[in-house]
């Protein structure tokens, strides 16, 4: 690891400290590399006053890091990284943010579900990255983040936007290593999240029907859906049997304090009532891609509209049953194929 940390100079500001970014967050700078945090609200009243807690099957770990509310507030370098880790939803005020107080040669990364943030960053920053994340995380209440997979937190995968792999790519992978993540730089990073994208549409039926659902019909439905609309767009993404490979016996999540996690990220915005949820930008996107190559996406079209009413409304997660939603469906003329 010293050896890896000697090559690896740059500071990482991490753009959004909840699950994922605060996971990564802590980890890096527990690995001795220079962090900074881009945080809101409570959640950054808290860092500020009591540092960040990080929470594992193993143990608790607080670490310091300089955090911000705005871009504006952090004094840049030429050769920052950002890991941004906002939802979805929050990226393009986050990237005006950035773009306001950032110097253009900063290197932009997209730790992010759905498939959207990249086009949006390269718009503004030349050096844009997407990278697949694999990271059981939890995040429910401020100055607190957990890691629910240990000892290897997360599987994370970078590479250049649209495809290749540079210098940047490679110290960022050197750089997680190094705090413990499996990660590699690869050449087809978006492959891989359009494969990540397909499992990430199971995300709105958690927060619908709760967790039990995530395995049931309506999951086969939607995913049936999304592989329809990305082979009539012609866009690639990894096979189930890659994605199985690529993660091995690498995510092992385990209690913290007898408690296992419960639900993912969309589950999370709605017991947090975080009044927004991404589904624009996993289920939308299957949306949009079936309405732009005339393939209909009915199971995921419902899905994002009942996802968006209970974040707006602030309901708790799984609020409808799993034979609720595939009713509605029936009752809509639409005979779901499960």
């Amino acid at each position: 690891m010293i050896g890896i940390l000697r090559c690896v100079t740059r500071r990482y500001v991490v753009f959004g400290a909840g699950a994922i970014g605060g996971v990564m967050a802590a980890l890096l700078d527990r690995a001795g590399l220079e962090v900074a945090l881009i945080a809101r609200g409570a959640h950054l009243a808290a860092i500020r006053e009591r540092g960040l807690t990080l929470r594992t099957s193993e143990r608790d770990t607080t670490v310091h890091v300089p955090a911000a509310g705005t871009a504006g507030e952090i004094r840049w370098r030429d050769d920052d990284v950002v890991l941004l880790a906002v939802k979805s939803q929050d990226t393009d005020a986050a990237l005006h943010d950035l773009t306001a107080a950032a110097p253009p040669s900063v290197a932009v990364v997209c730790a992010q579900n759905g498939v959207a943030n990249e086009r949006a960053a390269l718009r503004r920053f030349e050096s844009t990255l997407g990278m697949w994340v694999i990271c059981p995380a939890t995040h429910l209440a401020p100055g607190v983040v957990e890691a629910d997979s240990c000892p290897c937190p997360g599987v994370m995968d970078v590479g250049r936007f649209p495809a290749g792999v540079d210098a940047v790519a490679e110290e960022v992978a050197a750089a997680l290593r190094a705090a413990t993540f499996d990660s590699r730089a690869v050449p087809d990073v978006m492959r891989w999240k359009y494969a990540k994208l397909l499992s990430n549409l199971g995300n709105a039926i958690e927060a619908v029907c709760g967790p039990q659902a995530g395995g049931g019909e309506l999951a086969e439905v939607v995913r049936g859906e999304g592989e329809a609309v990305l082979s009539a767009a012609g866009i690639a993404h990894a096979s189930r049997a890659e994605d199985a490979a690529r993660r091995g016996d690498l995510i092992s999540i385990r209690p913290i304090d007898g408690k296992r996690r419960i639900g993912g990220s969309s589950w999370q915005s709605l017991a947090r009532a975080a009044g927004s949820i991404e589904a624009d930008y996993l289920n939308g996107e299957i949306v949009l891609l079936g309405r732009l190559h005339g393939v209909p996406a009915p199971a995921n079209d419902l899905l994002q509209r009942l996802a968006n009413r209970m974040a707006r409304e602030r309901l708790v997660p799984g609020s409808m049953g799993e034979g609720e939603v595939l009713a509605a469906l029936t009752g809509a003329g639409i005979r779901p194929a499960g």
